[in-house]
């Protein structure tokens, strides 16, 4: 390991363990070094609030003249709600700055590293790149796309299943797999499901994170069925909206708003719009999306290619049944040679159980 990659992965370090708690900004961490001692280290810890460069300036004070900054992104070039990161750079007098990936925001985008280097400060670029940009696929999918980065989730047994054949689905997962389910609703900034889900489990759809925060929740409900004394509705643990169908029930929509849910009506005749709640999620700045849909809201979102990530949770047991849900349904794939493929995959073990990550590649597609 090279100097710069101890100090950069420090920085890496500090920014991950805000996961969650910046949206819609990315996580961003940095290391002030002079004289081979740390002097400065900063984080972004919520959207409105300093950047991680700033932070580091303000702790290493006069210590910051003359010394190298690590940081996991290119420094900010224009003035948002707080100032230019770069320019503050120039004015204390940084002399090297070692970043790991550039901003893919288009206002920024290598105007950051071009303030640095006509102050006459040595930029590196690529040092942990990889891991800086993976670090903040969210935020690279949102400012580019303008849509959230979507998670599809699932915890299923061996086989595929959801569920009994009888509809029995608790617990299919250990407790620690659910614990780790909660951690990922956390730092996501909104949760999605469909109807038949809340109808079956009467789900709460929050995190039992001490000291996290509850998701957005929303709900694929065409004909609005949820029911008024459901958790989603009557907690007021969290915010719920349901994008619902033309044919919804106008009735139910009177009484679900007048118990403060925020009911959307896309151009679905008999359907939800999927693709236009996606885009009016992204329009309202939610950067981040976990589905926890259900099979055939599951089957739709891969159908639509907006799904980015998948995470599944695999408990050792096998319940077999023609007739029990499994976690994909849907249409399907005619040929096998149009199945969605999963790159990048990894496997850990939770509990008892198997996490499956891995991201889908489109054939024919740009995503």
């Amino acid at each position: 390991m090279t100097e710069h990659e101890f100090y950069m992965d420090l920085a890496l370090n500090n920014a991950r363990a805000m996961k969650g708690q910046t949206d819609p900004n990315p996580l961003v961490g940095s290391v002030i070094v002079n004289d081979h001692r740390i002097v400065g280290v900063g984080t972004h810890l919520k959207a409105g609030e300093p950047h991680a460069e700033i932070h580091a300036l303000r702790m290493a004070g006069d210590h910051a003249r003359g010394g190298t900054i690590y940081v996991t992104l290119e420094p900010c070039s224009h003035h948002g709600r707080t100032g230019p990161c770069a320019e503050a750079l120039v004015k204390a007098g940084i002399k090297r700055a070692i970043i790991a990936t550039l901003d893919p925001n288009p206002i920024v985008a290598g105007n950051g590293v071009k303030i640095l280097e006509d102050a006459g400060i040595e930029v590196v670029t690529g040092i942990r790149e990889r891991e800086a940009q993976s670090m903040n696929e969210v935020f690279n999918t949102f400012i580019v796309e303008k849509k959230p980065f979507i998670t599809l989730k699932a915890g299923t047994t061996l086989d595929g299943k959801v569920a009994t054949h009888s509809l029995s689905s608790k617990w299919i997962t250990s407790e620690e797999a659910r614990t780790d389910v909660h951690q990922l609703r956390n730092e996501n900034m909104a949760i999605l499901v469909g109807v038949n889900t809340v109808l079956q489990d009467n789900p709460a759809l929050t995190s039992r994170i001490p000291n996290g925060r509850n998701p957005l929740r929303i709900i694929v409900d065409s004909s609005l069925k949820t029911p008024l004394d459901y958790q989603v509705i009557s907690d007021n643990e969290a915010e719920t909206w349901i994008f619902t169908s033309q044919r919804h029930d106008k009735k139910k929509r009177l009484q679900l708003e007048s118990h403060g849910i925020t009911v959307i009506e896309t151009n679905g005749r008999n359907r939800v719009d999927i693709v236009e709640a996606v885009d009016i999620l992204g329009k309202e700045g939610v950067s981040s999306l976990l589905v926890e849909g259900g099979g055939n809201i599951h089957a739709s979102f891969l159908e639509q290619r907006l799904v980015d990530k998948v995470v599944l949770y695999f408990a050792p047991k096998l319940v077999g049944g023609s007739t029990a849900p499994t976690f994909l349904e849907g249409e399907g794939i005619k040929e096998m040679k149009d199945a969605v493929e999963l790159a990048d995959t990894d496997i850990q073990m939770v509990g008892k159980d198997f996490k499956f990550i891995g991201y889908p590649i489109y054939k024919n597609t740009k995503r």
